[in-house]
């Protein structure tokens, strides 16, 4: 028996390292769809399809993914991505990775993309913890939580990347929740369609180190207490992006512009 989407995995190298409950494998599987979906339509192949991880639990995914990857150093997956779509600039370039690797150690990468509206769909799996090392605070941990790196709360502000990524003009930005696998297909393949910087963030469950610092004694547990929180909007503010544990996490698609993509400029100036 094989599933419709095994085409797309390495199945060789199955079973995965993600820890039951744990929401990547959510959000991957609705990306997949999406990009099946726009296989299927005829907009592109499977061998125009190239992906992009660093380090860490959601960079994992280029190991399964039965595409043309690359899994590079820790925060370095927008850069990498960059240089790929230049020089290949018919490929559909995807980035998948964590809050650690993107919004921390690969924060500056995402904001020069974002400034440029460089021709990428970057997908960011949140799950508000460093998961992969030991459940330390990251730059998207909500205010107060406990991690094993602020035994007395997070004291520190953290980063909306909806905000941030707004202000920078970006073509694309949508929050999505693993608790609403349906919208990440639907946001995934809206961005594929986009030129210039597609982003997404996907608000996701740890169970097993963010999940028990909160006190949770079982995936299901957490998982529902996330979605009792997250709110669809059909055209949400984005002064109500910011992410507080315990109030409504705010999920739909906060800006769509319809702006030229570094790469047509830059080649369009190469060929005059």
């Amino acid at each position: 028996m094989s599933h419709p989407l095994d085409r797309y995995l390495r199945t060789d190298r199955l079973p995965h390292v993600w820890c039951p409950g744990c929401g990547i494998g959510i959000a991957v599987s609705a990306m997949l769809r999406a990009i099946d979906k726009h296989i299927s339509e005829g907009h592109f192949s499977h061998d125009d399809v190239a992906v992009v991880s660093g380090i860490g639990c959601t960079a994992r995914a280029t190991l399964y993914l039965n595409f043309d990857s690359a899994h590079v150093i820790h925060g370095r997956a927008i850069p990498f991505a960059i240089g790929l779509k230049l020089v290949k600039p018919n490929l559909k370039v995807i980035v998948v990775s964590g809050d650690g690797d993107i919004a921390a150690i690969g924060g500056n990468h995402l904001l020069h993309a974002a400034r440029r509206n460089f021709d990428l769909t970057v997908i960011m799996i949140n799950n508000m913890i460093y998961g992969m090392t030991g459940g330390q605070v990251s730059p998207t941990t909500p205010p107060t939580i406990y991690t094993t790196t602020t035994p007395h709360g997070n004291y520190e502000y953290p980063i909306n990347i909806i905000k941030l990524l707004s202000a920078l003009n970006a073509s694309y930005v949508a929050r999505a929740s693993v608790t609403h696998p349906h919208l990440i297909e639907k946001y995934v393949y809206k961005a594929l369609s986009i030129e210039g910087l597609a982003f997404i963030e996907i608000v996701s469950t740890c169970p097993e180190v963010f999940g028990r610092h909160l006190g949770f004694k079982s995936a299901v547990e957490f998982f529902n207490k996330l979605k009792e929180m997250v709110r669809f909007y059909e055209k949400p503010p984005i002064e109500k992006s910011d992410i507080v544990w315990g109030n409504e996490v705010i999920i739909g698609e906060y800006i769509i512009n319809d702006r030229e993509g570094f790469v047509r400029s830059i080649y369009k100036t190469l060929s005059k």
